[in-house]
C-alpha cells in the first residue's frame, strides 16, 4: 500500500508530465485534483443520462467541478454517533443528541451528573477534518467561488465560539488540543467520554475489546448542525483526458462501480455504496431478526447516504487551511486571543499565504 500522501504527489506529478494512468482513484481530499479540467475526461460528452442516474444524485454533484462531470462515484464512508446508553442513564438523559445545539446541552449535564466527559474531538489538524466540516454543518461556507475566505461572517464567528466555549467551560478533555482521534477510541473503551464519533466499524472494535462497554452502546445518525448537512468521505475514478483507450478505460471505470461489484465489494469492506440498486440491497436497507449493534450501525450509515455530502472544499491547500483555522482555534481556546481576533487572523493568513509553503 502507498500512503496517501505519497498518492497525492504521485498524482500530481503524472497530471504535469500527462502520464496519468488511463484510470485513477481520487478520495475527496484529493477533490481539487478534479479542477486540473484538462487532465480528465469530461464525463458528460461519453456518458448518457440513464447512466450518471444509476448512482445516488449527491455523489454524482460531489464528483462534478464547475458543473461538469470529472468522477465516477466509487464507495463512500460516513461518520456514526455511538454513545454509552449507561453513562446516559446515569446522566438522566433519555436521548443523545442529533445537532450541535443538543451537544452542547449534553455535554453539560453529563459532565454536571457523571464528572465524565461527553466526547473527544481533534484539533490536530492532521489528524482530522470533523472540526472543519462542523463549518458546513453549521452553516458556514469556507471559501467562496475564487478561493478566498468566506467564513469571517457571524455565523462563522458562532462556529468558533461553540468550540472555544466548550473548551473553556471544561466540557472538552485538554487532550482535544494535543492527541488524534485514536485518543477518542481510548477515552471512550475506558468509559470515560459519553460518546464517539466515528464509523460503524468501531462498534464492532469495541464490542471485542471492551465487551462490557460494548454491552451498553447504542448506534445514532451523525451529529449535524441546523442545516441538517451529514459529512462523508467519497472514493471516485476519474479518466484520464491523455487516455488512448477512452472506452475500455470507461468500460473498466463502469465495471469496477457497477450494482454486482459494489455489492460484493462494500459487503467485504464496511463501505457504503454509490449506486442507488447496491444501496437499496436488503443488507443496508433491513435489520436481521437477531440484529447486533453492528447491524444497526450499517444500517443507519446508509440512511445517512441519500443526502450525505462532501463538506470539504476541493482546494489544493486544505491541509494549510486545516492548520490555519485550527491553530487560531486553538489560540482562541486557550485565551490567547478573542474569537473576533482569532477569525480574523485565521481569515488573513489564508488570504495571504504563500503558495510555495
Amino acid at each position: 500500500d502507498i500512503p496517501w500522501s505519497v498518492m497525492e504527489k504521485k498524482i500530481q506529478s503524472a497530471i504535469l508530465t500527462k502520464t496519468l494512468p488511463d484510470v485513477v482513484n481520487l478520495n475527496s481530499n484529493f477533490g481539487y485534483l478534479l479542477t486540473e479540467t484538462n487532465a480528465w475526461l469530461n464525463l458528460d460528452t461519453i456518458l448518457s443520462d440513464s447512466v450518471k442516474n444509476q448512482y445516488l444524485p449527491n455523489f454524482w454533484q460531489a464528483s462534478k467541478i464547475n458543473g461538469k462531470s470529472f468522477g465516477i462515484p466509487w464507495y463512500a464512508t460516513t461518520n456514526i454517533t455511538i454513545y454509552n446508553s449507561q453513562l446516559f442513564q446515569q446522566a438522566g438523559l433519555e436521548q443523545p443528541p442529533k445537532n450541535y445545539s443538543e451537544l452542547a446541552e449534553v455535554a453539560k449535564q453529563i459532565k454536571e451528573k457523571t464528572d465524565k466527559y461527553a466526547f473527544f474531538i481533534s484539533f490536530l489538524p492532521e489528524e482530522s477534518s470533523e472540526v472543519l466540516e462542523s463549518f458546513g454543518k453549521m452553516g458556514v461556507k469556507l471559501l467562496d467561488v475564487d478561493g478566498k475566505t468566506a467564513f469571517n461572517t457571524p455565523t462563522g464567528q458562532a462556529v468558533f465560539k461553540y468550540w472555544v466555549d466548550l473548551y473553556q467551560d471544561g466540557l472538552l478533555p485538554k487532550e482535544v488540543l494535543t492527541k488524534g482521534g485514536q485518543a477518542g477510541i481510548d477515552l471512550y473503551q475506558a468509559g470515560e467520554i459519553a460518546m464517539l464519533f466515528s464509523g460503524s466499524e468501531a462498534i464492532e472494535v469495541i464490542s471485542e475489546d471492551t465487551p462490557d462497554v460494548g454491552q451498553v452502546s447504542k448506534p445514532v445518525s451523525q451529529i449535524t448542525g441546523e442545516t441538517g448537512k451529514k459529512s462523508m468521505m467519497l472514493m471516485n475514478l476519474a479518466i484520464s483526458s491523455n487516455t488512448k483507450l477512452p472506452d475500455r478505460a470507461l468500460k473498466f471505470a463502469l465495471f469496477v462501480t457497477n450494482n454486482q461489484n459494489q455489492t460484493a465489494f462494500t459487503q467485504e469492506t464496511n463501505v457504503l455504496p454509490s449506486m442507488t440498486d447496491t444501496l437499496e440491497n436488503n443488507y443496508f436497507q433491513l435489520l436481521p431478526s437477531n440484529a447486533s449493534a453492528q447491524d444497526k450501525a450499517r444500517i443507519i450509515s446508509a440512511n445517512q447516504m441519500v443526502n450525505a455530502e462532501v463538506l470539504l472544499p476541493p482546494v489544493k491547500d486544505l491541509n494549510k487551511l486545516k492548520q490555519i483555522i485550527y491553530q487560531n482555534l486553538q489560540a482562541a481556546m486557550l485565551g490567547e486571543k478573542t474569537v473576533e481576533q482569532a477569525i480574523a487572523d485565521a481569515a488573513f493568513e489564508w488570504d495571504n499565504r504563500s503558495f510555495h509553503n
